[in-house]
């Protein structure tokens, strides 16, 4: 039978009831000679280098300790609970059960096992335990109770809790003047966001210490206020306190965020200088703000000269290339990474997603997984961002199931984005369904719900969701409203956008913002208003920007009126001299209204200009693969087979009475080679790939990332009808649904 070290409560331990009986459950005659003291026992000597010692070494010494009867004396209980609580391989719920075993542990040990749960993953046992000694011990906490006690308020943000500490504090005129006390108070007030009171605490500092600038320099960089964290770490300066690697970490990351490199190169230039500890936390400091400020070089030169590195190091360099563009030096330097944590696949996964590059997003995802690389949120959130722009389903669909079947929470953040995926991946009533499912829900979860409804014409439905809100008590914010806007603008409720629009101040009190006033501009636009549309554009309380200008161009396009499409071109290219879309829409607005000579002469100045049309890609997702499809696309394995189906689609198609919008193609060639070339789109090409390769009933999912063209648009109806095939296809602006020859978007687009 294993021995048992503890005793199950701690009403089991012996007390003086035998003289002899030492309150430890151990004669003293028989085991601990009374000329002896228990803090010379040389079995205290074994915990001298606690650091060493592994839990069980730890368990071998308390059992001797409690068959010698070293447990009920102060000093010899207190060496003990150290060396469980402080160790590397502490083991707090053993050191607790050491405590509770304690017959009277007096303040020593207090502030020991209170010191162990505040650097604890769970700090509240700390407070927990504070309140505990105020309670049911006859000591009072002192100036070393305190900081251990406010550092656990700090690591949980618990401004309340702090707030009492700090009160308890001003009552005692030895704690209120104490710099270590006053320091940690600092300190819980940054980790809470007062700035304010951080400053106030630490003007009430008789003697400053170096950590008491660091903890008032540091509250204000976080607080955002940068330029008087400069000037107070000058003032530091100023009164000869020299700094410390840690003040100088705070400085450089202050130069990252304001992104003044000629400031950080002065920082790092006074660290040489003054010889301050170059530590590993500093360097990985100075090579961030060096990545922040855009100076690659002198991160790449920080970089090489580093003897030590860690994860941190090699993550920052690779988020610097990948930021600059530079993705093969980006992915050079994760293989060359000694040791990846899944911070570094977060990172670079990251990357391609936020810039633009779903499907480089998605095959790192892949590897991950491959590499056992456990995801965890900030995986996810970037995988499925991934899939929304990629329109890839099916993999989003996965990463859904992988977070129920590791019963992850579905947070704000995760639920936000699984409505953004499944909504711009095609399938918006699975967003609904995710939706239904969350019971608390924060203003971006509904605005992601409302902006899925809008980008699938739904716009009834998404002004219902937006009364539901209200009856929910969430203030929308600038983002709802822009949805809301959006789903009146696809849905062309015209008269219910203004109404949203004008209660935006008054009811609501939000000043609409530029985007605001673009999207008013997009409603009367789409409805042929133009006028009225570039009267909002021209009584804006801002300067009109590309958006508004963009807008009123689409429009003038749409309804063929080329004085004010001009007009608004000509704006939209002085916001934005190298925006190709705007010449684009103006050669077919040119082209709609029989003006070749005009589009002829864009066109070559355009390509004297060396401005360049974005190409058309059209993706598509089978069996969890993305396929992507360029203008008279030949690099797919079968692309024999699509070509054969596209020849039978254009045989359909014709039988049905199709024929082919040629003043779309802005060339001066023949009818035939511009029927040829509206086949060749890529939006047809996917078309074509997904008869081939997807099954009915499942519906056909394509994302375009350009607007579709009307040709496509066309054929799309009756391909679905033909077919009998359910297309959804998402293109910059909208989802249409294509069903029985007929579209979602009722050709208002």
């Amino acid at each position: 039978m294993a021995t048992r070290i503890l005793p199950s409560h701690p009403s089991a331990l012996p007390r003086t009831h035998d003289p002899n009986n030492n309150g430890s459950g151990c004669s003293r005659s028989n085991n601990l000679p009374v000329r002896r003291k228990a803090e010379d026992h040389p079995v205290l000597a074994l915990l001298d280098d606690h650091r060493r010692l592994d839990a069980d070494g730890i368990r071998r010494i308390h059992a001797r300790m409690l068959r010698l009867g070293l447990l009920g004396h102060p000093y010899s209980a207190s060496r003990l609970l150290a060396a469980c609580s402080l160790s590397p391989s502490a083991d707090l719920r053993y050191a607790r059960r050491v405590f509770d075993h304690i017959p009277a542990p007096n303040l020593f040990t207090w502030n020991i096992i209170i010191r162990a749960h505040a650097s604890a993953p769970d700090p509240r046992l700390a407070l927990l335990l504070f309140s505990s000694l105020l309670r049911h011990s006859p000591h009072s906490p002192d100036k070393f109770t305190f900081p251990f006690a406010i550092k656990a308020a700090a690591e949980l943000a618990a401004l309340r809790e702090g707030a009492a500490l700090h009160a308890m504090v001003a009552k005692s005129p030895l704690l209120r003047s104490d710099v270590f006390v006053l320091n940690s108070l600092v300190h819980l007030y940054a980790a809470c966001g007062d700035s304010n009171l951080s400053l106030r605490v630490f003007e009430k500092i008789p003697e400053r210490d170096v950590v008491s600038w660091n903890s008032a320099i540091t509250a204000l960089a976080q607080g955002g206020r940068w330029d008087e964290a400069l000037q107070l770490f000058e003032e530091m300066d100023g009164e000869n306190v020299r700094p410390n690697d840690v003040t100088m970490v705070s400085v450089a990351s202050v130069c990252g965020k304001k992104g003044d490199l000629e400031l950080g190169k002065r920082i790092h230039s006074y660290i040489e200088r003054n010889d301050i500890k170059q530590s590993l936390i500093l360097d990985n400091a100075l090579l961030d703000m060096f990545v922040k400020c855009g100076s690659l070089a002198d991160a790449e030169s920080l970089f090489d000269g580093m003897t030590t590195k860690d994860s941190i190091s090699w993550t920052t360099m690779l988020v610097g290339y990948a930021k600059s563009g530079q993705f093969d030096a980006a992915r050079r330097v994760f293989d060359e990474m000694p040791r990846r944590d899944i911070a570094s696949w977060n990172a670079l996964i990251s990357c391609y997603e936020q810039s633009g590059r779903p499907k480089e997003a998605l095959d790192l995802f892949h590897e991950s997984q491959h590499a056992d690389a456990t995801p965890d949120q900030v995986t996810l959130v970037a995988a499925l961002s991934a899939c929304s722009q990629s329109g890839a389903l099916e993999l989003g669909c996965w990463i859904h199931a992988y977070m129920e079947k590791n019963n992850l929470e579905l947070n704000f953040h995760l639920t936000t984005s699984l409505i953004d995926m499944y909504s711009k991946c095609g399938d918006v009533d699975k967003a609904l369904h995710v939706f239904g499912c969350v019971s608390r829900r924060d203003v971006f979860v509904w605005s992601a719900m409302i902006a899925g409804l809008a980008m699938h014409g739904r716009g009834r439905e998404a002004l219902d969701l937006f009364e539901q809100m209200q009856e929910a008590k969430v203030e929308p914010n600038t983002v709802t409203f822009t949805n809301i806007l959006c789903a009146c603008s696809h849905a062309g409720l015209v008269e219910e956008g203004r109404l949203y629009f004008s209660q935006m101040l008054p009811v609501y009190g939000i000043s609409p913002t530029a985007d605001h006033y673009s999207c008013m501009v997009d409603i009367l636009g789409r409805a042929g208003r133009l006028e009225e549309a570039r009267g909002y554009v021209e009584n804006m309380p801002m300067p009109p920007g590309a958006s508004a200008w963009g807008a009123l161009l689409g429009a003038c396009a749409v309804h063929k009126n080329v004085e004010l499409g001009e007009l608004a071109c000509k704006q939209l290219l002085e916001l934005e001299p190298r925006n190709h879309g705007a010449y684009v829409i103006l050669s077919n607005l040119y082209a709609r209204s029989g003006r070749w000579d005009a589009v002829a002469m864009l066109r070559k100045w355009m390509k004297d200009s060396s401005l360049k049309k974005e190409a058309g890609c059209s993706s598509i997702e089978v069996h969890g693969v993305v396929h992507e499809f360029l203008v008279g696309d030949i690099s797919h394995p079968m692309k024999e087979k699509i070509y054969l189906q596209l020849e039978d689609m254009a045989s359909r198609l014709k039988a049905a009475g199709y024929v082919p919008n040629r003043k779309l193609v802005l060339q001066d060639i023949e009818d035939d080679a511009k029927e040829k070339a509206l086949y060749l789109h890529s939006e047809k090409l996917a078309i074509a790939f997904g008869l081939l390769r997807s099954c009915s009933p499942a519906p056909i999912r394509i994302t375009k990332n350009l607007r579709v063209c009307d040709d496509c648009h066309s054929v799309a109806k009756l391909v679905s009808g033909i077919y009998n095939r359910n297309i959804i296809l998402r293109d910059r602006y909208r989802f249409h649904h294509f069903t029985g020859g007929s579209c979602s978007c009722m050709d208002y687009w």
